[in-house]
């Protein structure tokens, strides 16, 4: 069976070299381009990204392998959905097809006055072996780039999202396979995620699962989305006016005892099961700093931190020292202004955020497609979250101080360090199923021959429960549900009905029929003020239960963890500082009810 199963893999990996014989490598990976050898992404031996400090050894996608087989995302398409891409790069150019458009002026060109989709774009597919800049994590895949930052109307998201003109399936070889997000929004109040009261919204969600799970000849594709940069604070605009938001606690500023001030799970397009939702890593393999979480993280991958203390990125920038990051002057990443390696000023070393870990994973979405176009999107998922790496392993997660109503100091273990479900998954809430791992995900596609079976939905459930909050108690409103319905869970959707005055006080946890407890969101988010007095329809996903049994009890478990000693704040120069929920709320809170909605086969 062993000699068999080498002849097999020697026969696979012949095609693959052969396929790409001219690209076979005969330098290392980090000597292969001027750049590479910074990019401690795809290979960290402890590179600084010509930032201060160095990265730790290892901490990467690991993509050796496929790299020296040659499996770096050939006929796959990504695309960029983002400030446009400058096409025309000399180090993206070779890998642009057809598709790109500009969605102000309706020509084929995305201009990128920014720059931001420019460098999105190379850490997904620059150009390998040509003797200049750096190259992506995929690259040999396809790109299309959309401005769609600059054209936000329905009809250019649905062309950027893969929905043509002439609504023909997205069957082309040269149709994107994957979808890079690198954007987002954080909302100052929970959101109502009943799509029936949002048309667009409503239409949106239907045609990203249509194109999920039916384009391609039922192959599909991929849509990763960027979880946000708000760990620590946020801004937001009121009546046209920048604040920032940040919380305040014990008397000090910016401390939320450790907690995400802002969870990635609030924004109601993160909470959709079709969008594969990304947190960033530093080049140490912990959590970037400035990362938003949440159950809602499907994984992890490299986003770097900002390039002058710490390394961020090395990619592509818009060309010219006069425009993008990279500009004339002094700066302190060593890249920047105009050097010897760079002198035109056509890369960056700064780019960095989920922005960065979004594209690092539809890099190795497509290296992981190309390995074997014939696997469907929701294989691909889940070789994905059957490889995952478990970073940062001893994070302990938080344990939440507070006092309750009765004026003792309580412990509440609001994010549970690493936890292994009873699936065998584990799952954690800043990284999710684990860090991306090219070359396992490759090597398994490899070898995998039949896709998942068919998914099943199930219709939303509702319990209704009217349980009381008691306020700053552990012992918090408990409802059950029994769930009929036997599958293997791939994701599960929790909608809730809370009426609370001071929503940030909550924290939301559900626990499967298998015992697995599931913190959906964490306390002390930094709303500015509730929906309607709380939680309206409010949506949230948890992907925690990843491989479990759906059928049995389920249980939500909603807290009240704070008697008003912390707060919201938001400053502006000119208006000072003003507080947001800083009363405490005088009638408890109430679990109205609740809703599951289960994704499986």
């Amino acid at each position: 069976m062993n000699y068999k199963k080498n002849l097999i893999v020697l026969s696979i990996l012949s095609t693959a070299t052969s396929a790409y014989a001219n690209t076979s490598p005969e330098l290392p990976l980090t000597k292969r381009d001027p750049l590479t050898f910074q990019q401690w992404h795809l290979q960290n031996t402890g590179q600084t990204g010509f930032s201060k400090s160095a990265g730790t050894v290892g901490q990467d996608l690991n993509v050796d392998f496929a790299d020296r087989m040659g499996i770096k995302g050939r006929g796959i398409t990504v695309s960029v959905i983002d400030t446009g891409v400058e096409i025309s790069h000399p180090d993206l150019a070779d890998n642009v097809v057809p598709g790109s458009r500009n969605l102000i002026d309706g020509s084929d060109y995305p201009l990128d006055n920014h720059g931001h989709g420019t460098s999105v774009a190379g850490l997904i597919a620059a150009v390998e072996g040509n003797n200049i800049g750096g190259r992506g994590v995929a690259p040999y895949a396809n790109l299309v780039g959309f401005n769609y930052l600059d054209e936000q109307s329905m009809a250019s998201w649905m062309v950027s999202h893969g929905l043509s003109e002439d609504f023909r399936a997205l069957d082309r070889f040269t149709d994107p396979r994957v979808f890079n997000q690198s954007y987002g929004s954080t909302p100052a109040s929970p959101r109502n995620g009943d799509l029936s009261n949002d048309p667009a919204a409503e239409l949106e969600e239907a045609i990203m699962q249509d194109i999920t799970l039916n384009s391609h000849w039922g192959r599909g594709a991929i849509y990763v989305k960027s979880a946000g940069n708000s760990f620590g604070y946020y801004n937001t605009y009121i009546n046209g006016v920048k604040y920032l938001v940040l919380p305040y606690e014990n008397k000090e500023f910016f401390n939320n005892q450790g907690l995400p001030f802002h969870d990635a799970n609030i924004t109601v397009d993160n909470a959709s099961n079709w969008n594969l939702v990304v947190s960033a890593l530093n080049a140490d393999g912990k959590l970037a700093s400035y990362s938003s979480v949440g159950s809602n993280i499907f994984l992890s991958a490299p986003g770097g931190e900002y390039g002058e203390d710490a390394p961020a990125m090395v990619t592509t920038d818009l060309t010219g020292c006069d425009k993008g990051m990279n500009r004339t002057g002094p700066h302190g990443n060593s890249l920047h202004g105009g050097t010897e390696l760079d002198p035109e000023c056509n890369y960056a070393g700064t780019m960095n955020g989920t922005s960065s870990a979004a594209p690092n994973t539809s890099g190795a979405i497509a290296t992981v497609m190309s390995a074997n176009p014939a696997l469907d999107s929701r294989t691909i998922r889940h070789l994905l979250a059957s490889t995952a790496r478990k970073t940062d392993p001893t994070n302990p997660g938080v344990m939440l101080q507070f006092e309750n109503a009765q004026g003792e100091m309580v412990s509440y273990d609001a994010i549970p360090s690493w936890q292994t479900n009873a699936a065998g998954y584990n799952f954690h809430y800043f990284y999710g199923l684990g860090a991306v791992n090219v070359d396992d995900a490759v090597f398994k596609a490899l070898f995998t021959g039949v896709s998942l079976p068919k998914l099943q939905v199930t219709d939303w459930q509702k319990e209704v429960a009217d349980i009381a909050i008691p306020d700053a108690s552990l012992v918090g409103a408990v409802s059950a549900m029994q769930v009929d319905q036997d599958l293997t869970i791939e994701a599960v959707q929790l909608k809730v009905n809370i009426d609370h005055e001071r929503v940030r006080d909550i924290a939301i946890e559900l626990t499967s029929p298998s015992g697995t407890r599931s913190v959906v969101l964490s306390p002390r988010t930094g709303f500015l003020r509730g929906n309607e007095g709380g939680f309206t329809d409010a949506l949230m996903l948890t992907h925690h239960f990843y491989g479990e049994n759906s059928k049995g009890n389920w249980t939500i478990k909603v807290l009240d963890t704070d008697k008003g000693n912390s707060y919201t704040l938001i400053y502006n120069q000119s208006a000072g500082l003003i507080g947001y929920n800083n009363k405490n709320n005088e009638l408890a809170g109430v679990l109205k009810d609740w809703s599951l909605k289960i994704y499986g086969h």
